[in-house]
């Protein structure tokens, strides 16, 4: 689209992808454009002015370089196939819950939110480790993929779904708990995987679910699709109640 930077790529996580698509089932624009978005992405049917290595997120980038694009760009930039596979099958899963939770525009304000927090928690939290174990090392950890807003929308999947308990990986532990055996498991089978990202995630999850960050999106909801209004149902000419959504 702006040139020829990338050679196109495939692999057999872009087939294991499309197959589960096709049997999971309807699932909202929201969802199916982000997991269709990235997918192109990698292949190199979009094929924007960058590559994935000149737009992944680290703290040195952010805080030293100011290359502030990276917040969001790094997110959508992945380093693998089977990389892409694994977090757009865990999204697509997600996505389809919250997307017809909150509706495709809300569900959108959240992504876009998300994305921009998970980053900037990101960053806090490499230099915060750079300073508690005085090394820069963490600092010039560069990270791409969508896991850690994946880890923030889990937190939200198992706040909404109120089921007491979870399988994660072989174990079944309490659903509040979850996500965070999620993170030590992962960290312990992928030891490359980014840990300071995914737990930038579940801070942000929290920081919705718990804290200001609902206010945040609810409010720009609001300023883009206006205030909600209450859907009425008629019978006989009569009004039998209302309810806000």
């Amino acid at each position: 689209m702006f040139g020829n930077r990338r050679e196109r790529r495939g692999g057999l996580g872009l087939l294991l992808l499309l197959e589960r698509l096709m049997s999971v089932g309807n699932v909202g624009p929201i969802t199916l454009l982000t997991i269709a978005g990235q997918s192109l992405l990698y292949m190199g049917i979009i094929n924007p002015p960058w590559h994935s290595y000149d737009v992944c997120l680290s703290g040195e980038a952010i805080l030293r370089y100011k290359n502030y694009r990276r917040l969001l760009l790094s997110a959508i930039e992945h380093s693998d196939d089977i990389h892409l596979y694994h977090n757009m099958v865990s999204f697509l899963f997600k996505g389809k819950t919250l997307e017809r939770l909150f509706g495709s525009v809300k569900f959108f304000i959240l992504l876009v939110v998300f994305t921009l927090a998970t980053s900037l928690t990101y960053v806090g939290l490499a230099w915060a480790a750079t300073e508690y174990f005085k090394s820069y090392s963490y600092m010039r950890e560069c990270a791409v993929g969508f896991s850690g807003v994946i880890f923030a929308l889990k937190v939200l999947t198992t706040h909404y779904e109120r089921s007491h308990y979870s399988q994660v990986m072989w174990f079944t532990v309490p659903s509040k708990y979850a996500v965070w055996a999620e993170l030590l498991v992962i960290h312990i089978l992928v030891p490359r995987a980014s840990f300071i990202g995914h737990l930038a995630g579940i801070l942000v999850g929290v920081a919705y679910v718990y804290g200001p960050l609902s206010g945040v999106v609810n409010a720009i909801h609001t300023t883009v699709a206006g205030p909600p209004r209450p859907p009425y149902t008629y019978a006989h000419g009569t009004t039998r109640g209302y309810t806000y959504r």
